[in-house]
C-alpha cells in the first residue's frame, strides 16, 4: 500500500511511538497515509485504540519477525 510520510519508532516503548505519531500528524494533511514502523508488541493495542480515540483511521496492522507495522490515515 501506498503512503506518504513514514516513521521509524522502532526500539522505543510506551508512549514515545504514539507520542511521535501525534507529533508527525501535526505536520500532514488530511486524508495523508502515514506509515508506522515499531518493535514494541503494546503498540498493537496502543493504535488500535489512537485510532479510535481521535478519529485517524488504521488501515493496516501487520507483524513480521517481531517488528509492526501500521498504515494509519489522518482525518
Amino acid at each position: 500500500m501506498n503512503f506518504d510520510e513514514e516513521l521509524d519508532v522502532r526500539g522505543l516503548v510506551c508512549p514515545l511511538p504514539i507520542l511521535r505519531t501525534k507529533k508527525q500528524l501535526v505536520n500532514m494533511k488530511s486524508g495523508k497515509i502515514l506509515k508506522i514502523m515499531a518493535t514494541d508488541p503494546g503498540a498493537v493495542i496502543d493504535f488500535q485504540v489512537f485510532a479510535e480515540q481521535t478519529g485517524h483511521q488504521l488501515l493496516n496492522s501487520a507483524e513480521t519477525d517481531g517488528e509492526f507495522l501500521f498504515l494509519l490515515q489522518k482525518r
